[in-house]
């Protein structure tokens, strides 16, 4: 079974036990949380459709853990007007794991 969530304004599709990084939420390592915006839901050959949200479905998920992605570089330049600009950025996230899908 797998369902299609959105967190983060973001889209993912999940199944049971698996891990993934999400952007960062406000909560504790080991909590246990509930993502309820459910897009979609599927087994097989079924697939439920939400219009937006697949009603009554629920994904829950425990905080494995916090931390911050790579960085990326942002470099601009204009060619013969002397300017360069450098910057760099690093994105927070949070470390999931999916326990169970209730549909």
């Amino acid at each position: 079974m797998y369902a299609v969530i959105k967190t983060g304004g973001k889209q993912y599709k999940v199944t049971a036990g698996e891990k993934l990084k999400v952007e960062q939420i406000p909560a504790d390592i080991g909590q246990e949380i509930s993502l309820n915006e459910v897009l979609a839901v599927g087994s097989g050959e079924q697939v439920k459709v939400g219009t937006p949200l697949v009603e009554g479905a629920s994904v829950k998920a425990v905080v494995v853990a916090h931390g911050r992605h790579d960085k990326v570089k942002i470099f601009k330049m204009r060619r013969r007007k002397h300017y360069q600009k450098r910057q760099g950025h690093r994105q927070n996230f949070t470390q999931i794991q999916i326990q169970s899908i209730d549909a």
